[in-house]
C-alpha cells in the first residue's frame, strides 16, 4: 500500500543531470522530442538519452531487456537526478514482471530521482510508489512543447520545491475532503488491479484521465472498479481529459460525461471533473502520493 504520504525527491537545481528514456512505445515524433530536451535545457539541465531512447521493436522501444537496462542505468546512476519518459503507448507494464526498485544492477539504489511522464507511464508511476517514492503525473518529453506557459511552470515548481497553484474544474458537489492523491491512466491502472502493483486506495484521492477509449469501454472499465470493492476506500475522484472518447458515428451510445455520471455519481464522495490534466490539452503535473483537498462543490483541486 502507499504510505500516509509518499517521499518526494530532492527538489532539481540547474545543472543537474536528466536522464530521457522510453520505457515503453517507441518513437516517432523526433521534433516534439528536440523541442522537449530544449525546455528542459532551457531551465538549466543537463539532459542525456537512455540507451534505448531510438530503439524499436514492434510497438515497444526496444526489447523488454532493452527498456529495463535502460531504466535500470538511469535509476542507478547516482548522478542522474530525474527520469524523463520519452512517449506513452504500451509496455511499462511489461516491465514490471520481476522487477524490484530496491534491487537494480545488484546492489541497494538509495538515492531517490523524479519520475516524469504519464499515460503508460502510470505503471512506474504506481510501480516507484509502492516502495514509497513520489514521481509527477505529467508532461512527456513528446508533449511538454504542447503545454501553456502556466503548465510548464507548475512542472518545474513540482520537481524544484515550488507551491503548485490550485486546479479548477466542475464541481459535482459533495463537499471537501483530503486524501493521498493516485493519478493514473484509467486503462492502464485497470491492468494492474489484482497484481502486486495495485495500491491500497483506502483514503486517497483518485485522479483519473484517458484518451482514446469508446465510452462502452469506459463503461466496462468502471464497472470492474465498482465490482472489486475498490472504490469503496476512496475518498474522492479528480477527472481529467477523457479526450476522443466519443462513440463511432451512427452507434447508439451514451457519451462520455454520462457514463462518468452513472458509474461514479452515486458513490456520494466529492468528484471534480473538466480539470486540466491528461491527453489532448492542458496536462497540469500532479505530484503522485502528495496530500490534497478536493473541493466537489467549488470544483477546486489543492495540494496542501
Amino acid at each position: 500500500m502507499f504510505p500516509s504520504t509518499l517521499t518526494l525527491p530532492p527538489p532539481l537545481k540547474p545543472g543537474d543531470l536528466l536522464y530521457a528514456i522510453a520505457p515503453s512505445g517507441p518513437l516517432r515524433e523526433q521534433e516534439a522530442v528536440k523541442k522537449g530536451i530544449a525546455i528542459w535545457k532551457n531551465q538549466g539541465y543537463r539532459v542525456e538519452f537512455g540507451s534505448n531512447w531510438n530503439a524499436s521493436c514492434g510497438y515497444l522501444a526496444g526489447y523488454d531487456q532493452q527498456r529495463r537496462e535502460a531504466l535500470i542505468q538511469a535509476w542507478g546512476n547516482p548522478e542522474c537526478k530525474g527520469i524523463l519518459c520519452i512517449r506513452g503507448g504500451y509496455g511499462a507494464t511489461r516491465l514490471l514482471e520481476d522487477w524490484d526498485w530496491q534491487i537494480t544492477n545488484k546492489q541497494p539504489i538509495t538515492n531517490s530521482k523524479w519520475l516524469i511522464g504519464f499515460s503508460d507511464i502510470t505503471a512506474l508511476l504506481w510501480s516507484l510508489a509502492k516502495v514509497g517514492i513520489g514521481g509527477v503525473h505529467g508532461p512527456l518529453l513528446t508533449t511538454i512543447a504542447e503545454e501553456p506557459e502556466w503548465s510548464l511552470q507548475r512542472l518545474f515548481d513540482s520537481v524544484s520545491g515550488g507551491s503548485l497553484t490550485d486546479l479548477q474544474g466542475r464541481g459535482w458537489g459533495g463537499g471537501k475532503t483530503r486524501g493521498v492523491i493516485v493519478p493514473a491512466n484509467l486503462t492502464v491502472a485497470t491492468a494492474l488491479l489484482a497484481t502486486p502493483w495495485q495500491p491500497s486506495f483506502t483514503g486517497t484521492i483518485l485522479a483519473l484521465e484517458d484518451v482514446s477509449e469508446a465510452p462502452y469501454r469506459l463503461d466496462r472499465m468502471l464497472t470492474q472498479w465498482r465490482m472489486s470493492g475498490i472504490l469503496q476506500g476512496v475518498k474522492g475522484i479528480a477527472l481529467g481529459h477523457f479526450s476522443c472518447c466519443q462513440a463511432p458515428p451512427g452507434i447508439s451510445s451514451w457519451t462520455v460525461e454520462e457514463v462518468l455520471l452513472d458509474r461514479l455519481g452515486d458513490l456520494n464522495i466529492p468528484i471534480v471533473s473538466n480539470l486540466p490534466f491528461g491527453h489532448d490539452g492542458e496536462n497540469a503535473a500532479l505530484p503522485v502520493g502528495q496530500a490534497v483537498e478536493l473541493d466537489g462543490d467549488q470544483g477546486i483541486l489543492r495540494y496542501i
